[in-house]
């Protein structure tokens, strides 16, 4: 692991440990995953929970998602055929088991999955949940007009084909090792044929906000960046389930107020992704009287620079941060490496708390021993070092005025660097500006609100990336990490006519990283699948496509001693098994 557990008992925590063994496994998993849900001790009895997010929905159909918050706030009416367990393994939900090569669910080539539902299975509007509505969600999904940001996890399908109401079959033109990306994780969630079928294509821009789904809660109200509320979906097929009558879900300034609100004050049950600094956080969590727990578990997500490869100047107009434009300077790799190079990343991880939330990380690509890069640890971009940076803009002909400040073919070199707003990481965005003043480069700061940021309908969102350079984390939904990968190919780069729907927010296109990808998906033997990873970890880090800088721990979240029955998980919505959940 990139995240050692061994380094958490020093820090005087009182944490819940989730650190499942994520060890080197066949593709794709033999069984099921073994974790063991929960039982809620009767419907509805446990009142409402307060669920804050520092980050506020914006989309409930989370094949629109725009970060993590989207897809959280569709897990508990939402759900996938299969969510992925802590372990890295498959756990069914929609589906009545996991296909497996030995039960005749996984054909012998891995060319198709077939996959049994669960009967009587109900919508929360009465109707039933059947085969047609996971072809449905296929063809919306792949159907470039929708602008789905979760098309990828359909890579290779060639067809997905309702053998019988309760049978599924998903055919490849290929062998996919990958056979349980479709319809897996809070990536692969199914929606309603009947609710949908009007607003496929170019009609989704106008479909409905509030989705029908089979999960243990219906949304009974949706303020886009401020609250979803919900209430029990009465049609829920477990009548034990869930434990709690509503939920609040409601989006809140920053991660410290989310912390204190769960762990000082008692106001709500569960705060997510608590980035606080350690020294605000530790003092919060070891206090006698603190209301709170913290989940922590290993992680495949990483706190990153992206660097835009195009051009965000606003007097483009509508060809701004096209892919068909150059940025001026960041298109040099003398400057992208020389931007690396002045990032001193001891501070930065210190923000975290050593063996806390996070650890420095020169790889794009963590969470598991056996495809994590040990060449980026020796490469010199990954090492703190301002005179050789300086030289590098020298060699690019980035020439130094009297006063000190770089120009680039006779115009000021000058970075807009944006995040969200969160009191963590301006602190980072100050570190690593304090560098590149180092260099010579004005540095602009810009925070934005998690909503907006991680939205599309703003100039402000991550996804237009009219910055040069933007900061969040990201990882994969899967031990697997083909679907993650598959960010940073051509294919992926969003652009203003896809709706921004892309996963390249980069526009980072590679012939050569390309190459790799298709190896991978086609690569059956697990040693040659990791040696792919690692080569394509090394290619985005030696390229300087995103700059690494910290491997997060995950959820890193806080919720209320009162609450029962959280398993933490790395891989999926934190929220996935919320129907388990009780006091």
């Amino acid at each position: 692991m990139t995240i050692k557990s061994r380094g958490m008992a020093a820090v005087g925590l009182a944490l819940t440990l989730a650190v499942t063994a994520c060890s080197q496994q066949t593709t794709p998993p033999a069984a099921t995953s073994t974790v063991a849900p929960t039982v809620a001790a009767q419907r509805g009895a446990g009142g409402d929970i307060k669920i804050l997010y520092w980050q506020s929905v914006t989309n409930l159909n989370t094949h629109h998602a725009q970060g993590t918050k989207d897809y959280d706030a569709g897990a508990l009416f939402l759900e996938p055929l299969a969510h992925t367990g802590p372990d890295g393994k498959p756990v069914p939900y929609l589906a009545l088991e996991i296909p497996t090569v030995a039960n005749g669910g996984i054909a012998k080539d891995f060319t198709s999955i077939t996959w049994k539902l669960k009967p009587g299975v109900k919508w929360s509007d009465g109707t039933d949940f059947t085969s047609a509505d996971v072809v449905f969600t296929w063809k919306y999904v792949t159907d470039k007009a929708t602008a789905a940001t979760d098309s990828s996890k359909f890579e290779g399908v060639k067809s997905v084909e309702a053998v019988d109401k309760t049978t599924v079959k998903v055919s490849y033109g290929a062998p996919y090792p990958n056979i349980y990306s479709a319809f897996v994780s809070g990536l692969g969630n199914i929606i309603q044929e009947k609710q949908y079928k009007d607003f496929i294509g170019a009609k989704a821009k106008d479909e409905p906000k509030i989705p029908v789904g089979t999960g243990p809660y219906k949304v009974t109200d949706f303020k886009p960046e401020d609250t979803v509320t919900y209430a029990i979906n009465d049609l829920y097929r477990d009548a034990n389930k869930p434990y709690f009558k509503t939920v609040t879900f409601k989006g809140v300034a920053d991660a410290t107020q989310a912390a204190r609100a769960v762990c000082q004050t008692g106001e709500a049950d569960y705060a997510w992704n608590l980035q606080v600094e350690a020294t605000v956080l530790k003092p919060m969590v070891d206090a006698a009287d603190s209301k709170c727990k913290f989940s922590i578990a290993p992680s495949p997500n990483v706190e990153r620079l992206l660097v835009n490869r195009s051009n965000p100047d606003s007097a483009l107009g509508d060809k701004r941060s096209e892919p068909d434009t150059q940025h001026p300077f960041l298109s040099d790799i003398k400057v992208r490496k020389a931007l690396s190079m002045a990032i001193d990343r001891t501070p930065i991880a210190a923000l975290y708390g050593p063996g806390l939330t996070g650890a420095a990380t020169c790889n794009i690509v963590v969470g598991v021993e056996a495809y994590t890069s040990k060449a980026t640890a020796s490469m010199d971009i990954c090492k703190y070092d301002l005179a050789a940076a300086n030289k590098l803009l020298d060699d690019a002909g980035a020439t130094k005025g009297a006063d000190g400040k770089r120009s680039w073919k006779g115009k000021p070199m000058k970075i807009l660097y944006q995040t969200t707003i969160n009191p963590l990481r301006q602190k980072e965005q100050d570190i690593v500006k304090n560098g590149w003043t180092q260099l010579g480069i004005d540095v602009e700061l810009k925070s934005v609100k998690g909503g907006v940021f991680f939205g599309t309908d703003s100039d402000d969102s991550a996804a237009r990336f009219f910055a040069d350079i933007e900061m969040f984390t990201n990882g994969s939904d899967s031990t697997d990490q083909t679907d993650y990968l598959s960010g940073w190919t051509c294919a992926e780069i969003k652009t203003k006519s896809a709706a921004w729907s892309g996963n390249n927010y980069e526009r980072w296109c590679n012939k050569d990283y390309d190459a790799l990808y298709a190896q991978l998906t086609k690569e059956t033997d697990e040693a040659k699948r990791n040696d792919l990873v690692v080569k394509m970890n090394d290619m985005l880090v030696s390229d300087v496509a995103v700059i690494p800088l910290v491997a997060r721990t995950q959820p890193s979240d806080g919720y209320s001693k009162a609450i029962k029955g959280i398993i933490p998980n790395a891989w999926d919505s934190v929220l996935w098994q919320i129907a388990d959940w009780s006091k």
